[in-house]
């Protein structure tokens, strides 16, 4: 990290400086540069302090320097000066130091084994390198020796020794055996960090007689084998008389019981052990331990806790490890071997020692005349390392006495140097594990400033970030620097910038003000240099919308999206990224300007996406993950197990649930024997779940398959599985909607439900039917009957009820006895009529029916209600007879009184009341006849105008269609509309009830009139008719209008009327289409007359009812168009329009549930009246 400092913030000139260094300054590698400076020799690259080499190659030792001019190199062997010219096998490469010994052709590598140090010299001094010990590696083999074979109890504890012998560097030890496999190892087994093969106790499956330890020597690629050893274990119970004879017990291989015992230690012995590493190496301590049961190792450090991070446990716990080790792991360590019978404990004291190491290494001085410096080096160690110094490889002490220089323990101080003071100086650091050797050199030279960097380098920055502005610069004396902002600034000012040592100048935030050129200065006693920059700032790059995450399901389409946003003046590379890297090369990924495409989405192409904008400045990435779903794959590997009678376990592997978790498994079978090809759903289980106990039927041949649901959707089903047949058994149930009822008078017809094949739990599926009178003593009479659904009774009584059972059985038995169920044989048409039958006139449209009910023995089958048959006989006025209608209503169940609503008013009606039961209806009452009273009558049929003159109209009119009584008079009302539709006086005008024409006199000339008309009996007034008329014009205006007629502006002004009205009439046919009204209409319904209203009757029944919206007196004047003959609406409602059939009924108290009968009868009637009355249906609903 560049080394820095800030600018003070005091608002005073700022002025950048380096202080003068007295640590290292380093002369930069630029080839102009090093073309002019002087530099004593530096080591840049040498062979290991202990370098062991292979005997069969050429030795090779390195050493590599720099300088200026290039160094000379030279090497001492032992000591003593290395001649290499004297030996033809020695080169040294050339422009280099380092030594090739060619020993393939000839020689021997231990020839050349000793201790070899390179020297790098030119004009301002020598540089030396480390000691290198070169050794050949060694790979001995082993010596030659006998093993015995060895015998064991079982139980007893075994050390195999390996003992390989010492090579360089030292063998990696392991155990095989003749086939190079490596034996097992465990918390009873195992090998030793010393190569040993410790036993706990040995087991009899331990025999074998080819336990081999190996040592591998890596540096020469080599394995050395020791000769096989043989083991064998056996019981004391396997000793046979023979064997006890010829071995005494000191004979086997050790001498310990083979009985359980407490741990002891293998390795270490003892109950105290020391422990010595260095700092930075490995710390491995270890504990093996014998005993019966094998026993467990246990760590524990006495004054302290083990390190987390550094501690390992290797061996199954047996080594403890801890990485990095340093003076604070020093200290006690404890292993603890535990088993049933006990436990044993060692300490290990360990001691952490140190090889030297540094605290501050010498760096290289770059001084200038008559400068001052200083070297440093400061090592430690433990023991404390002993600091010696050299001068061009010369200790200090015998070398050239130089007068800048003072020594001072691990410190050399220098004053006032001069070039003659340059030389390369080493500080060694040494005790008894090791030594540090470190070459730093002093350099005296007099330069004026250079600044490195190019001139008029370009810098673009994005926004908000920092900006790094180079001055790369050398001079001795160390130059300061100085920094401007453009050609004639000051020097920067303000706490915004930051100067590093080496001259960069850092904005920490620099922003589009920033922009401009910077002018770096390097100044020191020998001269100053100058060297312009220029800084640009740039927008960043942006991505503006983001891709989002997406879940689709596979073969799909999914669309990411990357909208960026960048500088103008920056042209971005758009890539996508799968998994952070490259697309898979498919066509079925595409990319544009701002998407990525994937169709037909595959399993493979789950993962994240990531979507980078690159500039040659800056870069922004935005991710989103994609997560492909399916329906999961069909479940496979489906096992029946545990088959039961009545049971079975499926077992299956579900298959992949394509990212989206599996919630439940559906199971289900099939009946290759009754219903082959048909799959019927078993069971449901948790998606968690890979087995499934199921419930089974007897006598079913059964297979199975799965099927697996996720939020997506339902696998297809699996294979099926293996057909499993259950034994046949009774069955477990009998038939359902079990039914009794007879079609004819003498019979009994039983029905059932048969049962499916699944059901009938084996073969000769049959039904045993049984039945018995309800209320009599009879036994229950049975039959078997083959697999139907039916059976009939024949001879039985007319509607009795029965008891009926009906039994499934099969060749292997019955099933559970049924329960009984009621019905009865066959109806007949009931035998005797209702009597006592009376009729309550409510009103002039409503009758109340009364009747007794007949015995029920009589009805001879189910009571379904009584219908009542009425029709209008004869009117009381006496017209024309003609054929007439009867109309039935039913009244279901027991009811004995019903409402006959839809009367015609002042007529005659009979009527008679029959039963009905499922077979039909029984014989009819005698005929009741009863009259109704007067009523309102309807409007009269139509009104016409005739015969208009200048104050006269002529009205003609004809009765209505319905009097519904006697009529009284007619009433008569009119009043005059003016030009602007105000309405005139209201005159009402009573006629005789026998006149059809009325002439009015004395009306104005030129006039529209209004008419309402309607006609009254005793009983009130009935429905309005309403006309329009205009008398006609006098001739003496008439003519005075021609005159007018002939003039031009009257003919204008008319066309112009003429040309508005038009217009209105479009607009109001337009309306008219939309459901609109004339104004006149809305006149209309807003001044009706309130005179003229439908009458009730005093006893609060309904009276006639009539539509009189477009018929009521105006107040102010509104009217309607008019055909001049108004023809009576027939809006009447009746019951007869609500539908044909024995299906009208009402409820006990009358009121209507039903429909009319269509059915009629015609017979002959007096009088010319309509037969249809009217009657309001919302009458009917409201009789209670």
């Amino acid at each position: 990290m560049l080394k820095k400092q800030h600018i003070c913030a005091g608002r005073v000139p700022l002025i950048l400086f380096l202080c003068q260094m007295i640590s290292a300054l380093d002369v930069p590698l630029d080839p102009k540069l090093l073309d002019d400076l002087v530099q004593p020799p530096t080591i840049t690259q040498q062979s290991p302090k202990d370098y062991i080499i292979d005997p069969r190659e050429n030795i090779v030792i390195q050493c590599e320097a720099k300088g200026k001019p290039p160094p000379s190199f030279s090497w001492t062997r032992n000591g003593t000066h290395f001649d290499i010219d004297k030996d033809p096998l020695v080169t040294m490469k050339p422009g280099s130091g380092t030594l090739v010994i060619n020993i393939m052709s000839e020689g021997k590598a231990e020839t050349y084994e000793g201790v070899y140090q390179c020297t790098a010299r030119n004009e301002r001094g020598a540089a030396v390198s480390n000691n290198i010990v070169v050794r050949p590696s060694r790979s001995p083999l082993w010596t030659k020796e006998r093993l015995e074979p060895i015998i064991l109890r079982n139980g007893q504890s075994l050390v195999l020794p390996c003992r390989p012998p010492i090579g360089l560097p030292p063998a990696i030890i392991f155990w095989m055996d003749n086939s190079f496999q490596r034996l097992p190892q465990s918390e009873r087994v195992s090998q030793g960090l010393n190569g040993d093969l410790y036993f706990s106790n040995v087991l009899p499956e331990d025999t074998r007689e080819d336990y081999i330890c190996y040592a591998r020597f890596n540096h020469t690629q080599t394995i050395q084998q020791k000769q096989p050893i043989s083991l064998k274990v056996i019981s004391v119970d396997e000793l046979n008389d023979t064997i006890a004879a010829n071995l005494s017990d000191t004979e086997f291989y050790g001498a310990k019981s083979s009985k359980e015992r407490p741990p002891t230690f293998l390795t270490p012995e003892g109950n105290e052990s020391h422990k010595e590493e260095l700092r930075g190496n490995v710390l491995s301590l270890e504990c093996i331990a014998e005993g019966l049961p094998t026993p467990i190792i246990y760590w524990i450090k006495e004054d302290g806790t083990l390190p987390v991070n550094r501690t390992f446990y290797r061996n199954f716990k047996k080594t403890l490890q801890i990485i990095h080790v340093s003076e604070a792991d020093s200290g006690n360590y404890q292993c603890i071997a535990k088993n049933a019978l006990g436990a044993v404990h060692h300490t290990i004291s360990v001691t952490v020692k140190a090889a030297p190491y540094w605290i501050v290494a010498p760096q290289n001085l770059v001084l200038s005349p008559g400068e001052n410096g200083t070297l440093i080096c400061r090592a430690n160690g433990n023991p404390k390392p002993r600091i010696s110094w050299l001068t061009n490889g010369v200790p200090v002490e015998i070398a050239l006495d130089d007068p800048s220089r003072k020594i001072d323990g691990d410190t050399i101080i220098f004053s006032n140097v001069q070039e003659s003071s340059s030389a390369v100086y080493q500080c060694n650091a040494s005790n008894k594990y090791g030594y540090l050797l470190a070459n730093a050199f002093v350099n005296v030279l007099a330069e004026p400033p250079r600044i490195l960097t190019s001139a008029n380098t370009l810098y673009q920055v994005i926004a908000n970030r920092p900006a790094l502005l180079d001055c790369a610069f050398f001079g001795s004396p160390m130059p300061t620097i100085e920094w401007f902002k453009g050609t004639k600034g000051s020097a920067l000012h303000e706490d915004i910038y930051i100067l590093h040592d080496n001259g960069t100048l850092e904005i920490p935030v620099a922003q589009k003000d920033s922009t401009g050129t910077y002018t770096c200065v390097a100044r020191n006693k020998l001269g100053m240099a100058k060297n312009e920059v220029h800084l640009e700032i740039k927008d960043p790059t942006r991505i503006i919308k983001q891709p989002e995450y997406a879940v689709v399901q596979r073969g799909s389409k999914v669309s990411f999206e990357c909208k960026v946003k960048h500088d103008h003046t920056l042209i971005p590379t758009i890539m996508w990224l799968k998994d952070n890297g490259e697309l898979p090369n498919d066509e079925r990924f595409s990319t544009d300007k701002d998407h990525l495409v994937v169709s037909d989405v595959k399993d493979d192409d789950g993962g994240t996406y990531t979507c980078t904008a690159n500039t040659t400045l800056d870069s922004a990435s935005a991710s989103a993950v994609l997560r492909v779903v399916d329906v999961p794959n069909p479940p496979f590997d489906l096992e029946l197990t545990n088959q039961l009678d009545k049971s079975v376990q499926l077992t299956w592997t579900p298959g992949d649930d394509n990212n989206s978790p599996i919630k439940k498994f559906i199971i289900e079978y099939e009946d290759a024997m009754h219903e082959a090809g048909l799959w019927r759903h078993q069971a449901e289980v948790s998606g968690t779940q890979t087995t499934a106990q199921l419930k089974l039927s007897p006598y079913v041949n059964y297979s199975f398959r799965v099927m697996a649901e996720n939020g997506i959707g339902r696998s297809m089903p699996s294979e099926a599985s293996e057909q499993y047949l259950t034994k046949a058994a009774e069955p477990d149930q009998n038939p359902t909607a079990v039914e009794g009822l007879g079609t004819e008078p003498d019979n009994l017809v039983i029905t059932w439900k048969p049962l499916n094949g699944f059901q009938s739990n084996g073969p000769g599926l049959q039904y045993k039917v049984s039945w018995r009178q309800k209320d009599g003593d009879d036994e229950w009479t049975s039959v078997v009957v083959a697999n139907v659904s039916k059976y009939i009774v024949s001879g039985t009584p007319t509607f009795v009820p029965y008891l009926i059972k009906v039994q499934a059985l099969n060749d292997v038995g019955f099933a559970p006895e049924p329960a009984a169920v009621m019905g009865h044989s066959g109806e007949d048409l009931p035998m005797v009529a209702p009597g006592n039958v009376h009729v309550n006139v409510v009103n002039s449209t409503l009758a109340e029916v009364h009747w007794d009910p007949v015995p029920p023995k009589s009805v001879r089958g189910h009571l379904q209600g009584y219908r009542i048959y009425y029709w209008k006989t004869q009117s009381s006025s006496k017209r024309n007879r003609r054929h007439i209608e009867k109309k039935i209503l039913t009244f279901q169940g027991s009811k004995t009184h019903g409402m006959l609503p839809g009367l015609q008013p002042y007529s005659h009606y009979a009527l008679n009341v029959r039963v009905v039961n499922g077979k039909g209806e029984g014989p009819a009452s005698t005929d009741k006849g009863f009259h109704t009273p007067e009523g309102v009558p309807s409007a009269p049929s139509s009104l016409k105008i005739v015969n208009p003159t200048l104050d006269s109209l002529t009205l003609e009119w004809d009765p209505p269609s319905h009097p519904n009584g006697i009529l009284t008079e007619y009433i008569l009302k009119y009043q005059p509309i003016n030009n602007t539709h105000e309405l005139g006086p209201l005159v009402d005008l009573k006629i005789p009830a026998n006149k059809t024409r009325w002439t009015l006199k004395n009306l104005n000339f030129s006039t529209r009139y209004k008419f309402y008309f309607y006609a009254q009996t005793s009983v009130g007034s009935g429905s309005q008719i309403t006309e329009e008329a205009i008398t006609t014009v006098d001739e003496a205006m008439a003519s005075r209008q021609v005159d007018i007629a002939t003039q031009g502006w009257f003919i204008g002004l008319m066309c112009a009327v003429a040309l508005l009205i038009l217009i209105l009439l479009i607009v109001c046919f337009i309306r008219r289409n939309k459901g609109g009204k004339y104004p006149v209409k809305e006149k209309e319904d807003a001044h009706a007359d309130p005179e003229i209203q439908p009458m009730k009757e005093d006893d609060g029944t309904f009276g006639e009812y009539s539509d009189a919206e477009d018929h009521k007196p105006l107040k102010k004047g509104s009217r309607t168009p008019s055909d001049r003959t108004v023809k009576k609406e027939d809006s009447d409602d009746s019951l007869v329009d609500y539908g044909e059939g024995v299906n009208g009924q009402f409820n006990e108290d009358g009121s209507f549930i039903g429909q009319y009968s269509g059915k009629k009868e015609k017979e002959p009637a007096e009088g010319n009246e309509s037969s249809e009355a009217p009657s309001p249906v919302n009458a009917m609903n409201s009789f209670v």
